[in-house]
C-alpha cells in the first residue's frame, strides 16, 4: 500500500471510490496507512439501490433493466463519482459478495468494478470461485487495488 499511495503521491493523483458490495474495505485498506490523506479524495459506499440513485445519481432505469449488479450500473456508478469527487482516478464496485443473493445469470462471486482515469472508463468483470463473502470482499479489493495500479503506471 506504501507503493501505491508513494506512485499516487509522487504523480500528483489523488482517488476516489465508490463501492458497494465491499462496504469500505478499498477505502479502508487505502487509509490504513499513513500518507493516505495526500491522494485519497473521497469514499462513498453506496450499498443498496436508493444510495446509489440518490446520492450517486445512477438512472433508476439502469437499475431496474439491468440490475445493480451490471456493467451498466458499474459505468453509470463511476462516472458520476468523477462528477463529485475532485480525484484523477475513480473507482466503482458493484457485485455479489454472498453467501446468498446469486442467481444463475449473477452468480455470488460476480463483481464488477469500474476505473476511469481521465475521460477513459474500463469495466472489469470479475467471477470469484469463493462462495465466503469476507473472500470475495478481500478478493476485490486486490484485484481493485491491481487495476489502480495498472492505471497509473
Amino acid at each position: 500500500m506504501k507503493s501505491l499511495i508513494r506512485i499516487l503521491s509522487k504523480k500528483k493523483l489523488k482517488i476516489s471510490f465508490a463501492e458497494s458490495c465491499t462496504g469500505g474495505l478499498l477505502a479502508s485498506a487505502i487509509t490504513s496507512t499513513s500518507g493516505a490523506s495526500k491522494v485519497f479524495d473521497l469514499g462513498l459506499i453506496t450499498y443498496s439501490n436508493w444510495a446509489k440513485i440518490k446520492v450517486l445519481k445512477v438512472n433508476q432505469n439502469i437499475i431496474e433493466k439491468y440490475g445493480a449488479v451490471s456493467p451498466e450500473c458499474c459505468f453509470a456508478m463511476v462516472k458520476s463519482l468523477s462528477k463529485i469527487s475532485r480525484a484523477n482516478i475513480n473507482i466503482s464496485i458493484t457485485g455479489i459478495a454472498g453467501p446468498k443473493g446469486g442467481t444463475k445469470q449473477k452468480p455470488v462471486g460476480l463483481v464488477y468494478i469500474g476505473v476511469k482515469k481521465g475521460n477513459k472508463i474500463e469495466i472489469n468483470k470479475c467471477l470469484f470461485k469463493s462462495k465466503k463473502r469476507s473472500l470475495i470482499q478481500k478478493a476485490t479489493v486486490k484485484k481493485a487495488l491491481n487495476l489502480i495500479f495498472r492505471a497509473v503506471k
